[in-house]
């Protein structure tokens, strides 16, 4: 007897939302009255964009690091908490955890709310990640809003609808695509941050230069002092540029299947040194710029660049003080092993062997496959 066969043909999955408005305030205080008022607003284009929102109940996630910065705290003052819920974790990567994600679920569970609740992060990408995340499993998708304090989650985390948390020692072994309807973005929060938070996200920026934005690139070789005292105008310039760059990539590749994979440039590298030091213990984007070296000593190694690009990408990491040496600060010359093994970790692997991406010059990117053996010559 033949067997019989059914086939079942489903549509996309929705990922939440099929439109992402990044919105421009002028200062914290604005961007903060327009969760509860009809508002309108800078969009990344320059147009004018209508924030109309209505009484939708919202679970309001932050850190102890946001909260405490002036305005953020007397808005979490006004907040009817009848109507809506507050969650403050702890700040920080070690914090990025499963247990912290279903923390927010519970909370809005508890809270009442519903699907058509705005699940709001106001933090870094820590926050986002885990927020955006609670958000997409709460009764299988509820409403996301998020507002990015620093300058990684502007320019990079809060961008595409990767959400997310660590899992055991590995960094964002667990999560989803689940893009936000909004991102409120405000420049005047890089004033806050720490120096080792505003150096990370310009770990990120660099990338972002070499993969699809030639004069960014440039921008970051020789404006050193004024990104260094966080010019307000070349702050913004950098965030725009940025979030030009990503958005461009990530409505063309949600799911990361293909052209989304560069956004990876030097962060196989990078995430296997943030996991053998600890996570949270190396910035991200620290851990990322020493990453973008080793991809571009092995793209020189394997014949895909020159040695002036080499030159040209050292000199603007060594610039602002990243390693580039094969073995970065906090571990030795008996890690090359290690860090190899946690690559082949890495979840954008599909073989035996590990997948990274190189480039052949500024703006020319390829990914391959590479043996182990390649990759310890580069550490």
């Amino acid at each position: 007897m033949n067997e019989d066969k059914l086939e079942l043909y489903y549509e996309s999955i929705n990922p939440g939302t099929n439109k992402t408005d990044i919105v421009f305030f002028k200062n914290i205080d604005l961007l903060l009255k327009a969760f509860f008022a009809n508002t309108v607003i800078q969009g990344i284009d320059g147009k004018p964009v209508i924030i109309q929102n209505k009484k939708q109940r919202r679970v309001f996630v932050t850190d102890t690091n946001v909260a405490k910065i002036p305005q953020v705290n007397d808005f979490l003052k006004t907040i009817d908490l009848t109507e809506h819920s507050v969650i403050t974790l702890p700040a920080g990567e070690q914090h990025k955890t499963i247990e912290n994600v279903l923390l927010i679920v519970k909370k809005a569970l508890e809270d009442g709310h519903m699907r058509n609740s705005i699940f709001t992060g106001i933090g870094g990408g820590v926050i986002c990640d885990m927020t955006a995340f609670a958000a997409s499993i709460f009764k299988r998708g509820a409403k996301l809003e998020l507002v990015p304090t620093t300058l990684l989650a502007m320019v990079d985390a809060a961008i595409g609808g990767k959400t997310g948390c660590d899992f055991d020692e590995w960094k964002n072994m667990l999560g989803t695509f689940f893009p936000a309807q909004k991102l409120y973005d405000c420049p005047d929060f890089i004033q806050n941050l720490p120096e080792e938070e505003y150096r990370s996200g310009l770990g990120e920026v660099v990338k972002t230069g070499m993969l699809y934005a030639p004069k960014l690139f440039q921008i970051m070789c020789n404006e050193k002092k004024k990104i260094l005292s966080r010019d307000s105008e070349i702050v913004y310039e950098i965030i725009k540029r940025c979030s030009l760059a990503k958005s461009s990539i990530v409505q063309h590749d949600l799911m990361e299947k293909g052209l989304r994979m560069e956004l990876n440039l030097g962060h196989t590298f990078g995430h296997a040194y943030e996991s053998l030091c600890g996570l949270g213990k190396i910035p991200h984007g620290d851990a990322v710029a020493w990453g973008l070296s080793r991809s571009i000593e092995l793209s020189m190694l394997l014949g895909y660049c020159q040695q002036d690009y080499k030159d040209d990408v050292f000199a603007c990491l060594k610039n602002y003080g990243w390693s580039t040496d094969p073995i970065p600060p906090g571990l030795n010359k008996n890690s090359a092993d290690d860090l190899i093994k946690i690559m082949h970790k890495d979840k954008k692997n599909s073989g035996t062997k590990i997948r990274c991406i190189l480039q052949k010059e500024l703006n020319m990117t390829v990914i391959e496959e590479i043996s182990d053996s390649d990759i310890k010559k580069v550490l």
